[in-house]
């Protein structure tokens, strides 16, 4: 049960995010950038950050619903397993295994980023601009995990749920809307 009222259709961020919008906005909007901007990593790369990020962190909502939305934007699911669960053999690039690796460093002791992971990252090919970017993505889902688990905010169980919000993701980004959520209630 969540420590404050929070509207009981609007679960995990969704609910917290309704509830204080004038903070939301702002978040909201650097999601945005960082998730669905302009980037030379995809935006299924850019979830896979905010996905192992939430894992480690042990955040279940947030997981869930990143996995979800990778899942969708790269057509499958086998890489978000692997990139979770196997992430030496995961079908990704070298450069993106050092990144996840920078981004899982960021989540469980940021002072542990070394020069040599951000230098084993360069010679795979990352730019300061995609090491900037995943060190601030990995630190905003470590906001976003303890923001939701913080305020024991509610986590479905249903894969159908975090499927609906993932279209949301998919194609509405991280904006707000009138009727962002609407889709969220059917079953």
């Amino acid at each position: 049960m969540p420590h404050i009222p929070l509207d009981p259709n609007l679960p995990g961020i969704t609910g917290l995010l309704n509830y204080r919008q004038d903070t939301a906005l702002p978040i909201r909007q650097l999601t945005q950038i960082l998730l669905r901007g302009e980037s030379t990593l995809t935006e299924g790369e850019r979830e896979l950050i905010a996905t192992v990020v939430s894992q480690g962190n042990q955040c279940n909502f947030c997981c869930n619903a990143h996995t979800a939305a990778a899942d969708a934007l790269l057509g499958e699911s086998t890489t978000t397993e692997m990139v979770k669960n196997d992430p030496e053999n995961a079908p990704v690039s070298q450069k993106m295994k050092h990144l996840l690796q920078i981004a899982r460093n960021v989540q469980a002791d940021a002072r542990t980023v070394s020069a040599e992971l951000v230098d084993k990252a360069r010679q795979a090919g990352a730019t300061d601009l995609e090491l900037h970017d995943t060190v601030l993505i990995a630190a905003l889902f470590c906001l976003y995990n303890k923001y939701v688990d913080g305020l024991a905010s509610v986590t479905p169980t249903e894969p159908a749920f975090y499927n609906r919000l993932a279209n949301i993701l998919k194609t509405s980004g991280y904006l707000p809307s009138e009727d962002r959520y609407a889709s969220l209630n059917k079953s």
